[in-house]
């Protein structure tokens, strides 16, 4: 089809387009205390296009969006998502969620059930392997369920900006699903970890995933002991979490660090280990974390200079308040940040002043992106951040199905598989790459064009309740630079339709898309003009160049 091809032409032409540089000056606000601050008039002032700004503070624009946007204005909507109040979900969505088994049971209670169930399928290793497949299969379930309770949210929480940000500190703080039981663990930590702390105090995140079972069995921290110090998680604490690999640590820091998180693991049991009456008064278990002082090292430690007295689970915490407190963390932090809201290479002025905001505050994130947010840098990159393929699913899915109940977020999941960005599937420790060359191959836009496609014409499976498949889904090549993903998301297998017609997109027919619309290049346009069905439209729409940015 001509059509189609124009518009193939039109994106690939656009991924060649850089995103331009920002070098004005960035505009600072007065707040104080976990991103409090008057509501000031920066995003009001500089008339920002509401789907604009929608597409950069939520996870893509949509009427419903708009509407909450224009009933306050957009720097009280800003304030609004920064300060994080309840979120009440749509009662169909938090009905799913609450109806999960990482919803009801708590991640001990849940840990030692398979436990028992794997330690069956030990003893009947070599003569019968159904106890093993039924206990991965449902360490799999449990992985699904996280990754549906994430994208459910993603969709229909009003709290855009936490959910976005839940991501980013998921990828920041990432963990692979393929490692021994941790994907049974994901669903808590991003509960528990992540999601209360995404917009807090950078210390308090930290604190939250050192103490999490699923970052100690990730990193091998279980195994770090006295006389067998494993350097894993030292190294990444700093490398990747905190100062960056060109903080100014040295290997010495990271040997001593190690040397202090020694004792810090697991323990699945509901009782203590026998130990000294002295080492039992300090002596810490919450939940499956466990500081067990036999197997610390108590010898005095120098990290980063400074020297850190052997006294068991205090040592740790006075070596995350000093790595949150160095300036190379709040430099590498603030970058991050910068490179996933405003560019992949941020103006040096405006990452300077986040820092420096960080460091005020002593780690306040809602602060620290406030400096970034009023910024004039951030707005004059609006409309030109590329997305990632999580970004892109997530703006077609809350445009086209705008107020529809999906049961069903299997689709999603293939389509991240597809495009090479599983949620929790990045092996390595460093998370999904946040830049467009990572992104804007001619493969990814083929595959992006067969996903618009696929959403415009009314994606039945979205709307169908369905059972697995054997096989996993494969991952598409040449997405992404890391090795494909283990296990992958299963397949869904789709029951048979119910009577009631799933409901269709209504891009075509809708005046805030159309009205949006007008804002694309002439070629966009033209190729929009050329469609001969509803149907059509909708595929170019969410397939054109202007919706592969943000």
């Amino acid at each position: 089809m001509n059509i189609q091809l124009n518009l193939q032409r039109t994106i690939s032409a656009s991924m060649l387009v850089l995103l331009a540089a920002c070098s004005t000056q960035s505009q600072q606000s007065g707040d104080s205390g976990n991103g409090a601050a008057p509501v000031g008039k920066t995003l009001t002032q500089a008339a920002v296009a509401p789907e604009q700004l929608l597409n950069r503070l939520t996870w893509g624009s949509n009427p419903s969006s708009v509407q909450a946007l224009q009933a306050v204005g957009p720097d009280r909507y800003l304030d609004q998502q920064l300060r994080m109040r309840k979120a009440v979900l749509p009662p169909a969505i938090q009905a799913q969620i609450d109806a999960m088994t990482i919803s009801q049971q708590p991640l001990p209670d849940l840990m030692r059930d398979l436990e028992a169930r794997r330690l069956a399928s030990e003893q009947q290793k070599g003569t019968d392997d159904t106890l093993r497949k039924e206990y991965q299969q449902e360490l799999t379930r449990l992985a699904r369920e996280a990754s549906t309770r994430a994208l459910l949210r993603d969709i229909y929480s009003p709290n855009q900006l936490q959910e976005q940000m839940s991501w980013f500190w998921m990828n920041h703080f990432n963990i692979h699903n393929g490692k021994a039981n941790v994907r049974a663990m994901l669903g808590d930590f991003e509960e528990q970890a992540i999601r209360p702390n995404a917009l807090g105090n950078f210390r308090d995140l930290l604190r939250a995933t050192v103490m999490h079972p699923a970052m100690l069995r990730y990193l091998d921290n279980e195994h770090n002991a006295a006389n067998r110090i494993n350097e894993n998680y030292g190294r990444e604490l700093m490398e990747l979490h905190t100062m960056g690999v060109n903080g100014g640590y040295t290997q010495k820091d990271v040997q001593e660090l190690a040397r202090v998180l020694t004792g810090v693991g697991i323990n699945l049991s509901k009782d203590a280990p026998r130990m000294k009456p002295e080492l039992e008064k300090i002596y810490l278990k919450q939940g499956l974390f466990e500081f067990n002082p036999q197997r610390h090292d108590f010898g005095e430690k120098q990290v980063l200079s400074k020297t850190i007295k052997g006294r068991g689970m205090a040592e740790l915490d006075e070596v995350l308040v000093l790595l949150s407190r160095q300036p190379a963390t709040a430099n590498f932090v603030s970058q991050k940040l910068a490179s996933f809201f405003v560019s992949d290479t941020p103006p040096k002025d405006l990452t300077d002043k986040m820092a420096q905001r960080f460091l005020q505050t002593d780690g306040d994130i809602a602060a620290t992106l406030r400096v970034m947010f009023n910024s004039q840098e951030f707005i004059a990159s609006l409309g030109k951040k590329f997305k990632d393929p999580l970004h892109y699913m997530l703006a077609s899915v809350r445009l086209a199905y705008d107020g529809n109940t999906i049961v069903n977020t299997g689709p999603m999941l293939n389509w991240l598989n597809m495009m090479g960005q599983q949620l929790n599937g990045r092996q390595t420790p460093d998370g999904y790459a946040l830049n467009e060359s990572s992104w804007a191959s001619s493969g990814q836009m083929t595959v992006r064009f067969d996903i618009a496609k696929s959403i415009a014409g009314g994606n039945p499976g979205l709307f169908r309740i369905d059972t697995p498949a054997a096989q996993p889904a494969p991952a598409m090549q040449g997405m992404q630079a890391a090795p494909p993903a283990q296990p992958a998301q299963v397949v869904q297998a789709v029951a048979p339709a119910p009577q009631e017609k799933p409901p269709q997109p209504a891009l075509a027919a809708s005046p805030y898309v159309k009205s949006w619309s007008t804002k694309f290049s002439p070629a966009t346009q033209t190729a929009l003009n050329q469609t001969r069905t509803p149907q059509e439209w909708n595929a170019m729409f969410l397939a054109s160049p202007e919706m592969m940015r943000r």
